[in-house]
């Protein structure tokens, strides 16, 4: 499985090249700089040094199944109006920044609408194939249905150094930084969630929700690698993965190598780290090699979650010693 890595041939992305930050593959790439680009930009002249200014004039002039890029510059905020909607398949969004960054990416996006149900998320994703890297995405949305900030329901999509924060809705059960209803999605070096802002009282909301919730959509053999899943607990019930019925993953969620960290300066020490609201029955939960910090016990239990670890005891596996 692929990754952002530095090596003796210079950095890569998912094991290939890179070259001025852009994948090596792509069949074309278009430009977005939202305080310096114009949309008025003809596709033809579009560069770094005339950039679109908008992520949606880009993805509107990408073809599906062409492997075609939207490289994002970092030197401001990208700011949607509405919910990027991406349906378009083999399409590839990253930011333009040799770093390959967990957290505080250069290239950011966040959804500032203030009306219209459908803007549920910052971004949403049902294309197969996609990948977004080197971006963090935010929510900054006033919208009343906007309780995530990513929502995904794609098919083999990498998420790769991307970082994935909403500060808003931290006392709505059903919100959640990520929406996952994916199947076979990838995620690596990932950042989730927040250690700042406090979640209320008597409320799950996690990092992420893989509760069956975008229409025919599951959540389906995915797989968190090395990523930080990060809360500030207001009360016990809180968690970083959450599904809230017995059915919620089919087949596999492999979690390796993860850190669910909560703030310890939060209110509350979360009971479980990992939770579900049923047994699952058509999916089995594995936590491989993973850490907890501040949370009572890493897995819930009876509920189809297995650890492995070095530490063979379930209610201590899993859990960070302080010094």
């Amino acid at each position: 499985m692929g990754n952002y890595n530095f090596g003796a041939s210079g950095p890569r992305f998912n094991g290939i090249p890179l070259i001025g930050g852009i994948p090596r593959g792509l069949t074309k790439v278009l430009f977005v700089d939202y305080g310096n680009g114009s949309d008025g930009v003809s596709e033809k002249s579009n560069s770094t040094d005339r950039p679109f200014k908008t992520i949606d004039k880009a993805m509107d002039a990408l073809t599906t199944n062409k492997n075609e890029g939207i490289a994002l510059m970092g030197s401001s905020t990208h700011v949607l109006t509405e919910m990027l909607d991406i349906s378009k398949n083999r399409v590839h969004m990253f930011g333009y920044d040799p770093g390959g960054r967990m957290f505080g990416q250069n290239a950011k996006v966040s959804l500032t609408a203030t009306s219209g149900a459908t803007n549920i998320a910052t971004m949403q994703n049902t294309g197969v194939r996609n990948s977004f890297s080197n971006i963090k995405f935010m929510n900054s949305s006033t919208v009343a249905e906007g309780i995530y900030c990513v929502a995904e329901g794609g098919e083999y999509t990498v998420y790769d150094h991307v970082e994935i924060y909403k500060d808003t809705d931290l006392d709505v059960t059903a919100a959640a930084e990520m929406l996952h209803n994916g199947d076979s999605v990838q995620m690596f070096y990932c950042t989730i969630g927040s250690l700042a802002n406090i979640v209320a009282d008597n409320v799950i909301r996690p990092c992420v929700k893989v509760t069956a919730t975008l229409s025919g959509k599951k959540f389906r053999d995915g797989v968190f690698d090395n990523c930080l899943f990060w809360r500030k607990a207001g009360g016990t019930e809180t968690m970083m993965i959450y599904g809230a019925n017995a059915t919620d993953v089919e087949r596999m969620l492999l979690a390796k190598g993860c850190s669910f960290v909560n703030n310890p300066l939060s209110a509350a020490t979360p009971a479980n780290a990992v939770g579900f609201g049923g047994a699952q029955t058509e999916g089995v939960v594995l936590l491989q090699d993973c850490t907890s910090v501040d949370c009572t016990v890493m897995a819930q239990a009876a509920v189809g979650i297995y650890v492995s670890g070095a530490v063979p005891t379930f209610a201590t596996t899993g859990v960070a010693v302080a010094a």
